[in-house]
């Protein structure tokens, strides 16, 4: 039989000490296991977005900061009826954003006009009104001098206050209606407990990955939430309105922007119709640009459409519902980037033919120019000057040379 053999009192001890200190490891290592687990999430969350920054950088790389371009604006509106009363034309005007500036502007019209702002949301255009007794033909050409430069997040920061007006419905932007319910239900899941950040992102990429970008049919166009909804189709307009209703009922400012493409593929020509686009507002970002209907047509820019707007377009209104005016008696227009005219207080339904052009020029700013923001210049306070240059006024009986292609709208 073996005997256990007296261990000194200094023995005891230290064994007793590494157990008790063996015991608080176990726990601490057990702890680290816990907080490891629940934190892989937030790391995946995390790297995940490194990989999407660098993605986004990579992409950012491939386009031009600065670009500039002339951009001519043709309008031909036919003669009227004799003694069918007053007419009032408002043509959308183009000024400085954050991204552009207007270098030139010159307006070559038979007629005179003003320019002036809309009271809601600042827009800028040229409004003529004529009497009853002209009733002759005339045409109006705008050209612009533009540079444009890419569009980051957090070119503009803005304040909640400010932003909070596009957090409101519109005619055809609904918020908070139940037809959002599926939709939201569908992204909510996607990003359960998501901060707004993730959840405009969980937004873009549904209405990038569930709305088909086509023009068949009709009733697309209208930037109709219902539309974009119940058809799952449409142009840009009926993307970014949808991405407005969804973002909008989840608390998160957003704006629609309308304007011009201005291709990067060739380096003049024809530019068949408008384009539009958005940007929402982040209290730690300022305003994010997106554009998700160039990216549902362009897949392999997803990434870059989301935070960026390259400097592949001219920026000419904001915001929906506009009225132009005391002389503007019809509704309040949808959106604004076409000719709209009025013949006795009434919306008219001459045949307008439009034209726009644009041919690329060398830029002339470094893009360091546009690291501050742009103060927008204030139009208005030029009076009825309406050239920023020198140009010959055509005299009132004076017609210009017909156009080779036309464009009806």
């Amino acid at each position: 039989m073996s005997k256990e053999v007296d261990k000194p009192p200094w023995s005891r001890r230290l064994a007793d000490g590494f157990a008790r200190w063996g015991s608080f490891a176990l726990f601490v290592v057990g702890l680290a296991l816990l907080v490891g687990t629940l934190g892989i999430e937030d790391s995946v969350h995390v790297a995940a977005e490194d990989s999407e920054k660098e993605a986004f950088q990579v992409a950012s790389a491939e386009v031009s900061a600065v670009r500039r371009f002339r951009f001519d604006y043709e309008v031909e509106i036919p003669a009227r009826e004799a003694n069918s009363g007053a007419m009032n034309v408002f043509l959308p005007l183009a000024e400085d954003t954050n991204a552009q500036r207007i270098l030139d502007l010159k307006i070559d019209s038979p007629v005179s006009g003003k320019i002036a702002k809309e009271s809601k949301h600042g827009n800028t255009f040229w409004h003529a009104e004529l009497p009853a007794d002209a009733v002759e033909s005339f045409s109006v050409k705008i050209s612009y001098e533009v540079e444009r430069r890419i569009l980051r997040a957090g070119a503009e920061t803005g304040n909640f206050e400010d932003a909070a007006r596009f957090l409101t419905e519109n005619d055809r932007v609904v918020v908070g209606h139940s037809v959002l319910d599926p939709i939201l239900k569908e992204i909510r899941s996607a990003s359960p407990g998501a901060n707004p950040s993730r959840r405009a992102r969980a937004i873009y990429d549904w209405v990038v990955d569930n709305v088909e970008y086509k023009k068949t049919g009709t009733g697309w166009g209208n930037g109709d939430t219902f539309w974009a909804c119940n058809e799952r189709y449409g142009n840009c307009t009926d993307f970014h309105s949808l991405f407005i209703s969804l973002a909008r009922t989840e608390g998160i400012p957003a704006r629609f922007e309308m304007g011009f493409p201005v291709p990067t593929d060739r380096e003049s020509g024809e530019i068949s119709g408008y384009h539009c686009w958005v940007e929402f507002w982040l209290p730690e970002a300022g305003w994010v640009p997106i554009d998700a209907s160039e990216a549902s047509k362009y897949p392999e820019k997803r990434e870059l459409f989301y935070g960026m707007h390259p400097a592949d377009r001219l920026h000419f209104s904001t915001g929906r519902d506009l009225r132009l005016g005391e002389k503007h008696q019809g509704r309040p227009l949808n959106y604004f980037i076409y000719p709209y005219i009025e013949i006795d207080g009434k919306r008219s339904r001459l045949e307008i033919e439009t034209r726009f052009r644009y041919e690329d020029r060398p830029p002339v700013s470094n893009p360091l120019a546009y690291a501050e923001p742009v103060e927008p210049r204030a139009y208005a306070s030029r009076g009825p000057t309406q050239s920023r240059g020198p140009t010959q006024s055509r005299g009132p009986t004076q017609s210009r040379e017909p156009t080779q292609r036309k464009r009806r709208r």
